[in-house]
C-alpha cells in the first residue's frame, strides 16, 4: 500500500472533524468545530491518501503545527519547518506510523526544500514519541498548556538512528500528487 499527500479539500475535512479517538487520545478530537475547518481549507494542511485513494491522515506546516501560547518562551525560535500530523483513528496503533510519517517527511522535504523537522506533541502521547525517536528527532523543549505538558522534538539534516539498529527505510510511498 502506498501513501501520498494531496490538496486538502471540504470533503477530506469533513472526515477528518468527524474522527473520534479512544481516551487519552480523545484530546485530539476537534468535533463540528468550524474554526478548525476553516484552518483546515484555508491554511497549509495536506490530505493524507492511501493508494485507493481514502483519506488515511492529515498534516499541516508552519504556524499550523505550533502552540502558539509556546512562541514567546522560545519554543519555536530555531530555523526549522514545522509539521504537524493526524491519522486517521482506525489507523492508530496498528504499526502504520513509521510509512505515514516517513511520507509527510518526503513529501515535506520535496515540497519545501527542507531537510530539518519538528513537531509539537503532548507529553501523554508516548506511541507518537517513541515514533519520532525512531525517526530520528529528539525532544528540544518543554512547556504547558491548560493543564497539558507538551514537547517539541527536532530532527536535524543527517540526524539518524541507524546505530541503534532503526531503519530508516520509509517503505512504499508516493511523493506529493498536489
Amino acid at each position: 500500500m502506498t501513501y501520498h499527500i494531496t490538496a486538502m479539500t471540504e470533503a477530506f475535512a469533513d472526515q477528518i472533524m468527524s474522527w473520534n479517538y479512544e481516551p487519552p487520545y480523545d484530546f485530539y478530537n476537534s468535533g463540528q468545530d468550524e474554526e478548525f475547518r476553516k484552518e483546515l481549507l484555508e491554511c497549509s494542511y495536506y490530505a493524507i491518501l492511501d493508494d485507493e485513494e481514502q483519506l488515511i491522515g492529515f498534516c499541516c506546516t508552519g504556524p499550523s503545527a505550533q502552540i502558539p501560547i509556546a512562541i514567546p518562551l522560545g519554543a519555536y525560535d530555531e530555523d526549522l519547518l514545522d509539521i504537524g500530523l493526524g491519522m486517521k483513528p482506525e489507523l492508530t496503533g496498528k504499526g502504520f506510523g513509521h510509512k505515514f510519517l516517513s511520507c509527510v517527511l518526503a513529501s515535506m522535504e520535496q515540497l519545501y526544500q527542507r531537510e530539518s523537522f519538528r513537531l509539537t506533541v503532548a507529553r501523554f502521547n508516548e506511541r507518537a514519541i517513541r515514533l519520532y525517536a525512531k525517526l530520528g528527532f529528539s525532544e528540544a523543549a518543554s512547556f504547558d498548556k491548560g493543564g497539558t505538558s507538551f514537547i517539541t522534538m527536532v530532527k536535524k539534516r543527517g540526524a539518524s538512528n541507524s546505530k541503534k539498529g532503526i531503519s530508516q527505510d520509509p517503505g512504499s510511498f508516493e511523493t506529493p500528487s498536489i
